[in-house]
C-alpha cells in the first residue's frame, strides 16, 4: 500500500511539474512573439529578425511536447489512482491530491482545445 501512494505522490507531482513546464512554454511563446513583432516594427536587421523567428518557432514545437508528456503522465496517474482505488484505499491526502490535479489538467485540456 505504502509504495503504491508513494507512486501516486510521485505521478502527482510529476503532472504538476509538466502543467507548469507547459504554462512556461506558452508565456515563452509569447513573448518571444511580441518581442519579433516589435523587431518587425522597427524594422530591425534582417539576420537579427530571422534570428528571433527562429527562438519563436523552437518555443512554439516545445509546447506539444510538453502535451503528449503531460497526456501520458495524466494517463499513468489514472492507472494508479484506478489500482488505489480497487485495493480500497480510496482517503487519504495524496489520493485527494491526485483527484484534484487529473481535474485541473482535464480542465487545462478542455480549455486549450476549445
Amino acid at each position: 500500500m505504502a509504495s503504491s501512494l508513494r507512486n501516486v505522490k510521485i505521478k502527482t507531482s510529476s503532472c504538476k511539474r509538466i502543467v507548469k513546464e507547459l504554462r512556461s512554454y506558452e508565456k515563452e511563446v509569447e513573448n518571444e512573439a511580441a518581442k519579433t513583432a516589435e523587431m518587425k516594427d522597427k524594422g530591425a536587421d534582417a539576420y537579427d529578425l530571422k534570428q528571433q523567428e527562429n527562438v519563436l518557432a523552437e518555443s512554439r514545437m516545445m509546447i506539444p511536447d510538453c502535451r503528449k508528456r503531460l497526456e501520458a503522465a495524466l494517463a499513468d496517474l489514472k492507472g494508479i489512482l484506478a489500482e488505489l482505488e480497487e485495493s480500497d484505499q480510496k482517503e487519504g491526502p495524496e489520493i485527494e491530491d491526485a483527484r484534484n490535479t487529473i481535474a485541473e489538467i482535464e480542465q487545462l485540456f478542455q480549455t486549450t482545445d476549445a
